[in-house]
């Protein structure tokens, strides 16, 4: 018996993936079947997508959106796509380009022109993610050199940074105390006041 599955694969917690979810739904694909993962397609190191892997046998029948959706990594779209169309025995069906449907054209040609298509729109997944981190890169370049700053703001010593400090080493105040007033975490309060003696040469 055939089982059908659906994969869907967003790149972050903020994108929506209600259209891939419609799309495989059109496709009579069970609600419980249709795994996600809300994650980079660098690679194939993902929670559902592994948990996918060990429900699938051969002759089940696996539809994703599109192949970037599968993965952006050249060598590794290629050699998953080997594991599952060899190994497990599994058919593939790619909804937005119905060449990469292997349940259709199983004679020679017909897989020579699937595995063609497929190294080149995998060829342009990883492209395009490549070109995405070259754009980043150059967008905090520049950010950068306009004086934009990235990461956590650094929090700010109160006034009587000084006087705590000395009551601290006075033992007149437990460390427990200290935080609170600062308002920091124990390993911020020692990197502050490391800082401070520095500059102070206290």
């Amino acid at each position: 018996m055939t089982n059908k599955y659906g994969y869907v694969r967003v790149s972050s917690t903020d994108q929506n993936e209600d259209r891939q979810i419609i799309a495989l739904s059109n496709f009579d694909i069970p609600k419980k079947n249709i795994y996600m993962d809300k994650q980079s397609g660098k690679d194939f190191n993902r929670p559902q997508y592994k948990k996918l892997i060990r429900k699938l046998r051969k002759g089940d029948l696996l539809c994703i959106g599109s192949i970037d959706r599968l993965g952006r990594n050249y060598e590794e779209i290629q050699k998953e796509w080997r594991i599952l169309t060899k190994e497990i025995g599994i058919d593939i069906c790619v909804l937005d380009m119905p060449l990469l449907d292997t349940r259709h054209g199983k004679d020679l040609m017909g897989t020579f022109i699937a595995d063609l298509v497929l190294q080149i729109l995998s060829f342009v997944a990883q492209s395009e993610r490549e070109n995405i981190k070259k754009r980043q890169a150059e967008g905090i370049a520049a950010a950068m050199a306009k004086g934009v700053r990235f990461g956590r703001p650094k929090l700010k010593t109160p006034k009587n940074f000084e006087n705590i400090i000395k009551q601290w080493e006075c033992k007149k105040i437990p460390i427990a105390e200290v935080l609170e007033l600062c308002n920091m975490s124990e390993s911020t309060f020692y990197r502050n006041l490391r800082e401070f003696r520095s500059q102070n040469e206290i």
